[in-house]
């Protein structure tokens, strides 16, 4: 049986989301996101997909990149997956090799991949000399038959409003995301200081949905945020949730998502999924209060090139 890898094509979004939702249920993957994000890519990213073919059939998929909004350059990311049943056959390191000529062509140093934690995933990278990093957990929240903490009132001064009301300008948004990402816990720093690609990569991204997300204005200012991402069916997934540092200690951030997460709720959705490194005892804290429970581990590894 034959594995060979070859560049994504518009025409594989739905083989592509087939097998990310297979290995990877806990995140929002649509065909429509998967087409947007290779169309409207930063260049200073080098994004490439590839997905990986047995016999005609695309069993594995991989994103690569340049972590170009990284102040330390070189930083490279990829995360091969192959569907449960394809793998053992090549089809991983075949991905994972082509990936990592491309990412040393375009001048990362170093290569990132996700890792699910375990022993069989673990192994693949140890033995391709891959060294482990933080881990995250993926936790869920059953929003169909599950109980929501009842919704808490504003205190004086503070004003929830949906994420919809910033449509005309939704730069206070990107500051105060540009500032919440600096103290999120991550093995690649990011800097968000390119306005016109946050707004086309996050804020009109098709699995983000503004009218979910919930801002909470302390005398007017942006002060907390939780985003919010669908697949405009059943899942729900937290994209980022934080407080600005000047607003911290006040549980803003607890209060915008539980507002978020009560009108995802009445809106349909079913499923609600979420991420926290392992070192955000706040995060954990917060989402286990909401009633999340984790479902799996991930753990970053990175392999120094050359």
């Amino acid at each position: 049986m034959t594995v060979i890898v070859r560049d994504f094509r518009p025409s594989d979004a739905e083989a592509w989301t087939r097998v990310r939702r297979a290995v990877v249920p806990y995140l929002v993957t649509t065909p429509e996101q998967v087409v947007h994000d290779l169309a409207h890519a930063h260049p200073d990213r080098h994004y490439r997909l590839l997905v990986a073919e047995r016999d005609g059939e695309i069993v594995g998929t991989a994103q690569a990149g340049i972590a170009h909004d990284s102040p330390e350059p070189g930083q490279g990311f990829c995360t091969p997956h192959v569907l449960p049943g394809h793998t053992g056959h090549g089809a991983g390191s075949l991905l994972l090799s082509t990936a990592e000529e491309h990412l040393a062509q375009a001048g990362a140093t170093v290569v990132h991949a996700w890792v699910l934690d375990t022993p069989e995933n673990l192994e693949f990278a140890r033995a391709r000399d891959y060294r482990p990093g933080r881990s995250a957990h993926f936790q869920h929240l059953d929003l169909a038959g599950g109980t929501l903490p009842p919704l808490q009132q504003a205190p004086a001064g503070v004003e929830l409003r949906p994420g919809s009301d910033f449509d005309d300008d939704p730069r206070p948004l990107f500051e105060a995301d540009a500032q919440v990402t600096l103290d999120e816990p991550s093995d690649i720093p990011t800097e968000l200081d390119d306005y016109e690609d946050w707004l086309t990569n996050v804020w009109r991204h098709p699995a983000f949905d503004s009218g979910l997300t919930t801002v909470a204005l302390v005398d007017g200012r942006v002060a907390a945020f939780s985003a919010a991402g669908t697949d405009g069916e059943r899942t729900y997934s937290s994209n980022m949730t934080g407080t600005l540092r000047a607003f911290r200690g006040r549980g803003l951030a607890k209060l915008a998502k539980n507002d978020s997460l009560h009108r995802a709720r009445a809106a349909g959705y079913t499923d609600a999924y979420t991420s926290n490194d392992t070192g955000n005892g706040p995060m954990l804290a917060i989402n286990k209060w909401f009633g999340y429970t984790v479902r799996a581990t991930e753990v970053r590894h990175a392999r120094t090139l050359g």
